[in-house]
């Protein structure tokens, strides 16, 4: 058995108590871990379905539009009837064969097809006497594109 001398213990006792304390590193929980990841890569992956796009202009709704999921949106200075008869036109300019249509007095919907049997499709909601929303999507996943275009066409033929 071995024995150990006093003034040993006391320099052993006194190194360690100079050392400087190691600070506690606190890591987030599992759950939070997977949460943050999760949202990492739904943001990554949906990136196409965020708000992509908001042109400027000085007054609401003169020119200002937005892509979102796949459609681009835009209310427009333009009664319902107005923005129909717009409507129509910029399908009929850009030789979209129109499939079927439907309007009230509160909503309307075109739907047209394009080259290569592209479904488009036109929806008007009424806001107010002067006042309709208009969204427009190309295909299953949307067209930025060519929604943009054909938005841009309804209007031209609403300052006709």
């Amino acid at each position: 058995m071995r024995t150990m001398n006093h003034s040993s213990t006391a320099v052993c006792t006194a190194q360690t108590a100079t050392l400087p304390r190691a600070k506690r590193v606190r890591r987030p929980p599992p759950a939070a871990c997977w949460a943050l990841g999760l949202a990492a890569a739904l943001l990554l992956t949906q990136s196409g379905c965020a708000l992509v796009l908001v042109g400027g202009a000085a007054a609401a709704g003169a020119g200002t539009y937005a892509y979102v999921e796949g459609e681009v949106r835009s209310t427009l200075d333009a009664g319902m009837d107005q923005t129909w008869r717009a409507s129509e036109a910029a399908i009929k300019e850009l030789e979209l064969t129109s499939t079927s249509s439907e309007k009230d007095a509160l909503a309307a919907r075109i739907v047209a097809r394009g080259a290569g049997d592209k479904k488009i499709e036109l929806k008007l909601k009424r806001i107010a006497d002067t006042a309709t929303e208009v969204r427009v999507r190309v295909g299953t996943f949307g067209d930025k594109s060519l929604s943009s275009t054909i938005l841009d066409r309804v209007k031209k033929h609403l300052k006709d």
